[in-house]
């Protein structure tokens, strides 16, 4: 039982450090320029 105990403990802090982590993370957003040819006749007139 002592086990049992012992593994819920343990994966309930990892999961909870693993939540406060991804909460605080900074990730920076994507940096890649995206440039496009539009013809034309897609254009309004």
């Amino acid at each position: 039982m002592k086990l049992v105990v012992s593994l819920v403990v343990i994966l309930v802090v990892l999961f909870g450090g693993a939540a406060l982590f991804l909460s605080t993370w900074d990730i920076p957003p994507p940096t890649v320029k995206v440039e496009k040819v539009i013809p034309n006749d897609r254009l309004g007139k």
